[in-house]
């Protein structure tokens, strides 16, 4: 980060991110003491003191631990054992919260109206009987749906509860007792024995070989080892040797310790507040929707108040009973009252149609494992010479296959098998059936010398049995067998593998085909080349040694032990390096390849380290360009010479995350390929919302506790469902069933379909408002007699429109690709893996551009400079607002110059609904629909003896139409009686019904052309149309053609089918502008699409050799 950056671009790049740093400041002070774990780093003296508790680190078991009334005394203090549950809302008011919205409130204060108008002029307003409790009756139902949405928020902090383990043993009054793990506080000393949850946070003082499953918490994959570290161990907690985690599984050994923390004090109690302080982040889907809504309900709001007034005051002369209904026609024909419903019920169609495909969509709209959780044998290193045991396009044409007869391999095999220690879950079952219980290492090692070994398995291990062994510890870093293996110095052999540079240290030859030669300075320029090959690929690097003991001096009834004098510990024979990996699945990289087509934006935020994390990256294509250290060492220059603008790729430290200034996150997120490794929960969900503040649509991916805070601050929370924990499922918006990475690419094409679907569904829906208030207007203006009844356009919104826009869920994509070759459709849908394996792919460029990043700088800039809050005067932090004052300030804001310029400030996000959209439906096909049904409703007047004129002279008289009305002469001198006044008004008025119905048949079509014509397969494919289309038309016909009905509805059996041709005609002009549109609008759809990619690699992710073991789960 060389070049000089100014004083306003500081400012600049800071602004958008204040908000973080409000939300942030008073809970560091409130909290830091809590999240500062410290008690790791105290020396056993120290510790003693502070919990004021009695063990014996010599002989755990003689411990004397609490007296029962200093630990009854204790949990009155700091409570039982247990996270703190959720503070929730009753159902009723949960209810009544998605009730009273200001949509569902508009619907029921019309229904309210029209019955209070029925009770008062019962006779003209019977017509309108229904209207009110279907108003009234659809905003329950919105509720209602929208109640059922929300049902699964409260249940993350139940699967933290489940997680507490029942029962724990601790030494109380100096008696080893079992109690509830509730009943534990600080100061009470607990045994740990392998199959346990460790009920609290707690400090080791011994332990026997003991490791722990941190997965969940911390994002390591392999077991920890853990140990006392009797002067206190200063690193991170998380990396704490000493320190054992609440929930955590104990997979090996056992271990002796103090409880230093309990309930809501605990790591997990950390992550559950974290996770409980973070709202679940609704949808952006949601809030367009909302948006929407509340745009159209103001709308409507404000015409119906004006033609209320124009009508009270010109047409209805005082008669505040009509007035009334008239207006709430008009807010009827404003207001979308199907829309709500179609959403959610076309998103439940949706989710049902991709659980077939393995995806569950809980909430919106898609990530999976990449890697198979299998470590592997990837290659070994013997005799100087490389060898390929894994099938893989990363190595060199010089690295031969394995071969078991090449020199050093039978050895290297050898050590594999036998210095080991896993065990099976079965033995009566064939080797490659077998469930390995081990770590993962030794589990890799174990299935590759299996598939060597010159006999059967346990034959073979059965025929060299352990006389001593001394187990990999995290001192020695080195696992060591002697087994009565015979040769012809003597009847033992001793074998040892572990960490390189221990192994090697003890070495003084190596093998060469058979042959001891001295360890030189060529030996180990070889081996330090080798090593890095190995390394540098991610690999987890072993290496292996013998030594062929003497039998002189180690007979076979030798009395070993594990004192450096009594077993060799020099002067080994140096056999080779194995590497081993843990490899994508099949598969994977077409995937990645189709996401990156996808313009989809995916980085890796990982608890690896930096080296391994970039290397595994690298191996996945998620990093392909440089780093500033891989430039600095390819041109040979220092790091300080490498400018930041010169590379594409980052790779963050999690330790520089809390340090990172605004204009440095914004120079991270500028890069095309990002990579955070050694990451917390926190850091994790302080990535999640800095990413949010730019403009990024953010999608985590994750399958543990700790991914569970960032899993539900993300827009798309992505849980996984075979090796997810409970907490991240329900933290989650979706969960992958199947655990696939393959399954993402068909979640965000159904996802983008989804949207396509639900745009068209909505632009297809409001399309029929213009038919409804257009002849609603020249009723009053003109006037003419009403063209629409405010029952009739319920009946559309409600009816056949519900119907038909529900149908699109099953619309298929408009091209051959689909929509997987089109750039996100918000600048920047951003995609972050979290991981404790890594598991993720190469980001494509960056969606989210320079100028929607600084448009939203830019805004939140002009609210700094134009907002400021009162601070307190002790302590100086901000003061946040009243209700009333915010509300105040919401008022002020449409009247002030920074809301008119963040209104129109121009970006390249498209919207769910948005200015085109708006234009089509409104004033493009809005007004041909319009202009259809008025043709329409003119010429049956006309055949009914009635012209325009005729109709503007008869409104005015406003006593006509009606069974009982006068007779009325028309231009001609004709004089036409009351009941067919009556019935050439019913058939007017069930003209302008069917006109809009078909009209919005041919609709239905127009809107699924954005990337071609109207016209083709494609386009017509969906049954479902029909069955819609089919569906309306018998409603129609029902409602207009049956006699019963015509008292609540006013339809007519006499309105004769010819009239059907004239909304037709407009139909096919429909269609032909829709052409034309396409033609206009081609240009502005192509520059979405996704330029194909330099290097992108497509060709199958390569299988091994393991996948042949079925028998394995590790």
């Amino acid at each position: 980060m060389k070049r000089s950056i100014t004083q306003e671009e500081r400012e600049l790049a800071a602004a958008g991110y204040e908000h973080l740093q409000q939300s942030k400041a008073p809970k560091e002070a409130a909290e830091g003491d809590e999240k500062d774990i410290h008690e790791h780093k105290l020396p056993i003296e120290a510790l003693l003191t502070e919990l004021q508790t009695s063990f014996d680190v010599k002989d755990p078991a003689r411990s004397l631990g609490l007296r029962t009334d200093d630990a009854h005394t204790r949990i009155q203090r700091d409570g039982p054992n247990v996270l703190t549950p959720p503070k929730k809302k009753s159902g009723i008011r949960k209810f009544l919260d998605r009730l009273f919205t200001m949509f569902n409130i508009l619907l029921m204060v019309a229904g309210v109206f029209v019955y209070i108008l029925l009770g008062v002029q019962f006779k003209e307003n019977f017509q309108n009987t229904y209207l009110g409790a279907i108003l009234i009756a659809v905003a329950f139902l919105n509720a209602g749906i929208d109640y059922y949405q929300i049902q699964k928020s409260e249940a993350i902090l139940a699967s933290f509860l489940a997680m507490i383990p029942p029962a724990c043993r601790v030494v109380r009054d100096a008696t080893l007792q079992t109690i509830p793990a509730a009943d534990l506080v600080k100061g009470d000393v607990v045994l740990l024995r392998m199959g346990d949850k460790t009920p609290a946070d707690m400090i080791l003082f011994s332990s026997n070989d003991l490791k722990v499953d941190n997965s969940s918490l911390t994002g390591e994959s392999e077991p920890q080892e853990r140990q006392p570290v009797l002067k206190g161990d200063t690193g991170r907690a998380a990396e704490a040797q000493n320190l054992v985690f609440n929930s955590t599984l104990v997979v090996n050994g056992e271990g002796w310790g103090v409880v230093v923390r309990t309930g809501d004090h605990t790591f997990i109690g950390q992550i559950a507040k974290l996770t409980g302080d973070e709202d679940g982040k609704e949808s952006h889907l949601s809030v367009e929707i909302g948006q929407f809504v509340i745009m159209i309900s103001c709308i409507a709001i404000l015409f119906a108040l004006i033609f209320f007034t124009v009508g009270i005051t010109n047409i209805y002369k005082g008669k505040v009973g009509q007035t009334l209904t008239f207006a709430i026609s008009i807010l009827v024909a404003f207001v979308p009252e199907g829309l709500p419903s179609t959403v959610m019920l076309l998103l439940s169609i949706a989710a049902k149609r991709m659980a077939k495909q393995n995806l569950t969509l809980l909430a919106t709209d898609k990530t999976g494992t990449l890697t198979r959780n299998q470590m592997t044998v990837t290659n070994i290193w013997s005799g100087k010479k490389m060898c390929s045991a894994f099938q893989s396009n990363n190595d060199d044409q010089t690295t031969l296959p394995f071969s078991i007869d090449a020199g050093g391999m039978r050895e290297v095999v050898d050590v594999a098998a036998l210095n080991s220690r896993i065990k099976f879950d079965r033995t009566d079952v064939p080797f490659d059936q077998r469930t390995i219980l081990g770590d993962a290492t030794e589990t890799g090692l174990i299935r590759f010398a299996g598939r060597q070994l010159p006999t059967n398995y346990d034959e073979y291990t059965g025929r060299y049995p352990k006389v001593f062994e001394i187990p990999f510890n995290s001192t020695n870093k080195w696992a060591m067998s002697i087994l009565h293996k015979p040769h012809e110095n003597g009847p033992l052999i001793l074998y040892i593998k572990g960490a390189p540079e221990r192994v090697l240290s003890k070495c003084a030859t190596y093998l060469q085909d058979g042959v001891e030669e001295e360890i030189d300075e060529d030996f180990k320029a070889e081996y330090d080349e080798a090593y890095d090959y190995m390394a540098s690929r991610g690999h987890r690097v072993i290496a292996c040694a013998q030594l062929l003991l003497e039998g002189d001096d180690y007979p076979l009834d030798y009395a070993f032990a594990k004192t450096d004098d009594r077993y060799p510990s020099q002067n080994y024979c140096f056999l080779g390096l194995v590497s081993l990996e843990d490899p994508p699945k099949h598969g994977v990289r077409e995937a990645i390849g189709t996401l990156r087509l996808a313009g989809i934006k995916v980085m890796m935020v990982t608890g690896d380290h930096p080296k391994t994390a970039e290397a595994i990256a690298r191996k996945i294509n998620l990093v392909l360009g440089d780093t500033r250290e891989t430039l600095a060492k390819k041109t040979d220059r220092a790091l300080e010479e490498v400018y930041d603008d010169e590379v594409a790729a980052v790779v963050v430290h999690g330790d520089d995350i809390d340090e990172l200034q605004g204009w440095q996150w914004d120079q991270i997120f500028n890069k095309d390929e990002i990579v955070f490794a050694r990451t917390s929960p926190k850091h994790k969900l302080e990535i999640v919302k800095r990413a949010q503040a730019l403009g990024h649509i953010v999608g985590v991916t994750g399958d543990g506790v700790n991914d569970s805070p960032a899993l539900k601050k993300a827009d798309l929370g992505i849980a996984m469902n075979i090796s997810g924990s409970d907490v991240s499922k329900e933290a989650a918006n979706m969960i992958l069933l199947d655990d696939n990475f393959a399954s993402v690419v068909k979640g965000v094409a159904e996802g983008r379909q989804i949207f396509v679907n639900l745009k068209r569904s909505i632009q297809y829906t409001i399309t029929h408002s213009s038919p409804e208030v257009i002849p609603q207007l020249l009723y009053v203006v003109v006037p003419i007699p009403l063209p629409l009844s405010a029952i009739l356009i319920l009946v559309i919104d409600l009816g056949f429109e519900l119907l038909i826009a529900l149908s699109f869920a099953w619309d298929e994509p408009e091209t051959e690709d689909g929509l997987m070759r089109m750039k996100p459709r918000k600048p920047g849908e951003f995609f972050i893996d979290i991981i404790h394996t890594p598991q993720i792919s190469r980001p494509t460029p960056p969606i989210v551009t320079e100028r929607s990043i600084h448009s939203l700088k830019r805004k939140a800039l002009r609210r700094i400079k134009t907002r400021t809050l009162a601070h307190d005067p002790e302590t100086g932090q901000a003061i946040r607002p009243g209700r009333i004052s915010v509300f105040f300030s919401k008022f002020k804001n449409p009247f002030t110059r920074t809301f008119w310029e963040d209104a129109f400030e121009q970006t390249d996000n498209e919207s769910l609904v948005d200015g085109k959209l708006l234009s089509y439906a409104y004033l493009e096909v809005g007004m041909i629909e319009a202009i259809g049904c008025l043709v329409a409703y003119f010429l049956v007047f006309f055949k009914n003896g009635f012209t325009p004129g005729d109709l503007q002279k008869a409104q005015k008289l406003a006593v006509y139409f009606k069974k009982d009305s006068p007779d009325f002469v028309n231009h001609a001198g004709k004089v036409i009686d009351g009941p067919h006044q009556a019935d050439a008004f019913a058939q007017a008025q069930s003209i302008v019904y069917l006109s809009i119905f078909i009209l919005q048949c041919f609709n239905v079509f127009a809107v699924k052309a954005r990337l071609g014509f109207p016209f083709g397969k494609r386009i017509v494919s969906n049954k479902w149309n029909f069955l819609g289309i089919l569906a309306g038309a018998a409603l129609g016909m029902f409602i207009i053609y049956t006699p019963p009905l015509h008292v609540v509805f006013n339809g007519s059996y006499h309105l004769s089918p010819l009239y059907w041709l004239v909304p037709m005609a407009f139909g096919v002009a429909i269609l032909a502008w829709t052409s034309l549109r396409v033609v206009f609008l081609r240009s502005s759809v192509e520059h979405m699409r996704v330029r194909d990619i330099k290097g992108l690699m497509m060709f199958p992710t390569m299988r091994t050799m393991s996948m042949r073991s079925r028998g394995s789960r590790h």
